[in-house]
């Protein structure tokens, strides 16, 4: 195809150059910022599902209710979505509307068009699953981990690319050291994420999951349960906090168990008759430290 033909097809705008597999985005002729700002309106039986799509779980009756207002006004925010080929294309953000709209019935649907590899496509969708309204802790911490797994980024890059504190992202992530009875709860709604960050100091599984218990059964707030878990590690030290507690005077034999519940993080405290000593944080990964170090430099 000559360069004046290029030209041409250019000028009759985006949905011309999707019509004809001459002019097709995938060519890298015409893959840049003209067709990434784009928008187009692309019939919903040629988009196939995201399968990194991070949330499985959607709520039927706000659908519906998405379903009814798309009916009325149509899809608002466009939908964004890769080609694979000439005539298909793969979503990478925006399932819920892309549901909504064919429960509507609707054809078409407006979409912006990216040329994306499939771990852009990951991290997009992760990105956009992470600033959903209505989001449990468990499924942002579950978006965290992957991004930092499979997109190989690091808690600091993630806290760039997502615009919040490093601290914040490693408060999330902690949630998943937690037992899995634990994260359900916490998923269901059946405790809040303070009382899930009131366990994370408790290393033994079985005892979350029996103060868990106890939190669903009595009703607890989130200072009760603090303060249980305090109480808890304060009854059930370490053995090497044990031999030197003899050392320690009273009013400070509560800080490891302060420092404990303000970390998220073992705390041990040592001190010789002569007051000389250590405060000593316990961490199992970088995320961990990252946390503690946020935390101090507040």
């Amino acid at each position: 195809m000559s360069s004046k033909g290029k030209k041409k097809a250019l000028g009759r705008g985006l949905d011309a150059i999707l019509q004809s597999p001459e002019t097709d985005i995938t060519s890298a002729d015409i893959s840049g910022s003209y067709v990434a700002g784009a928008i187009a309106e692309i019939k919903i039986s040629k988009i196939e599902a995201n399968p990194f799509q991070p949330r499985s779980d959607f709520n039927e009756m706000m659908l519906r209710e998405m379903a009814d207002s798309i009916r009325e006004q149509g899809v608002i925010q466009p939908i964004s979505v890769r080609k694979l080929g000439y005539d298909k294309y793969q979503l990478i953000a925006g399932e819920r509307r892309l549901r909504a709209s064919k429960m509507a019935g609707v054809d078409t649907i407006p979409v912006f068009i990216r040329v994306a590899n499939d771990e852009q496509m990951l991290e997009l969708a992760l990105i956009e699953n992470i600033h959903r309204e209505n989001l449990n802790a468990i499924e942002v911490a579950i978006s965290y981990q992957r991004l930092i797994d499979e997109c190989k980024l690091t808690q600091e890059k993630l806290s760039d690319r997502l615009g919040k504190n490093r601290s914040t992202i490693a408060n999330f992530l902690r949630l998943l050291k937690l037992s899995p009875e634990v994260q359900i709860a916490l998923r269901d709604g059946f405790i809040s994420m303070g009382h899930a960050r009131a366990l994370v100091p408790l290393a033994d599984e079985k005892l979350q999951t029996k103060i868990l218990k106890q939190i669903i059964k009595q009703a607890l707030n989130v200072r009760q349960v603090e303060q249980l878990i305090r109480k808890l590690l304060k009854d059930t030290p370490s053995e090497e906090t044990e031999k030197l507690e003899t050392g320690i005077p009273e009013k400070y034999k509560e800080m490891p168990a302060l420092l404990s519940r303000r970390f998220s993080a073992k705390v041990s405290l040592k001190r010789n008759n002569k007051g000389k000593g250590s405060i000593v944080i316990n961490f199992n990964d970088d995320g961990e430290l990252d946390n503690i170090i946020s935390i101090i430099g507040d």
